[in-house]
């Protein structure tokens, strides 16, 4: 992989990050104290969180899987991709074809060192240091314009990723994304929801405050519903919107959660 010459940025230790957090639930040792005791104090009040996270990440693998070999898709962009782990996007689009293209997205400064050093002898790989409100910085990126070819069809990936943002910005963000996707292309989208205004409140106000103001809104699954209400896209239905564990499951087992406060909610879309 060759990028853009960098040096890695700051990292603030004692501020947790929806990156490491979400590596520590994964098993991962990419994280700090900080990190563990925000997952801790999380898990005091949501006790399903890890059963979740792990449930999210099969339903990655599988989706990824699924397009890559039903749907042909070659090129992938993971918005908000979080720390490499065990089967990321390359390695499970790698398996169908051997040059499928990755651009990863994060704003996290710690993704960027670990990535590119993971992703170093990867020349269909690539990592950016972006916000994934910012489309245009993505897309047009040398990095990006390198690895995907836009005239062909791509996956765009929002995987647990939209609840760290404002609510003013999902909608926005995906027309952007979709306008700039020809025809052919998916869209996968899930994120943190709950029918519990408790669960709802108690969540958004202490990630928002664990991360320093690096977060967004748990939803509900209307208003997830609502980012594919879009002209030009047309969901996947069977299996359409569910709890992700639910999304075309096969051999991965999915993990019971022990309990039902907030679930990740999504689905796929194709461009038409």
């Amino acid at each position: 992989m060759q990028g853009e010459p960098w040096s890695p940025p700051a990292i603030d230790p004692t501020v947790p990050s929806v990156a490491r957090m979400y590596d520590y639930y994964l098993g991962g040792t990419n994280n700090y104290q900080a990190d563990r005791d925000a997952c801790a104090a999380l898990l005091e009040q949501v006790p399903s969180t890890k059963e979740l996270a792990l449930n999210n990440r099969q339903f990655l693998r599988r989706v990824v899987r699924y397009l890559a070999e039903q749907q042909g898709i070659t090129q992938f962009i993971d918005h908000g991709s979080g720390l490499p782990t065990r089967d990321n996007v390359h390695q499970v689009a790698q398996r169908v074809h051997d040059e499928a293209r990755i651009v990863y997205v994060d704003n996290d400064p710690i993704v960027l060192a670990h990535g590119r050093a993971l992703l170093d002898e990867n020349s269909y790989t690539t990592v950016i240091q972006a916000d994934m409100r910012d489309t245009a910085r993505i897309f047009d990126h040398p990095d990006t314009r390198r690895i995907i070819d836009f005239s062909k069809p791509v996956a765009a990936l929002f995987v647990s990723v939209l609840h760290c943002i404002p609510d003013d910005d999902p909608a926005h963000l995906i027309r952007n994304v979709v306008r700039r996707l020809v025809p052919g292309s998916f869209l996968v989208i899930c994120q943190l929801v709950s029918a519990d205004p408790k669960v709802r409140t108690f969540v958004t106000d202490f990630m928002d405050e664990a991360t320093d103001h690096h977060w967004g809104r748990v939803r509900e699954e209307h208003e997830v519903a609502a980012y594919f209400e879009h002209e030009d896209l047309a969901l996947l239905d069977p299996p359409g919107l569910v709890e992700v564990s639910a999304w075309m499951p096969d051999n991965d087992l999915a993990r019971p959660q022990r309990s039902w406060e907030w679930k990740e909610w999504g689905g796929v879309a194709q461009v038409r």
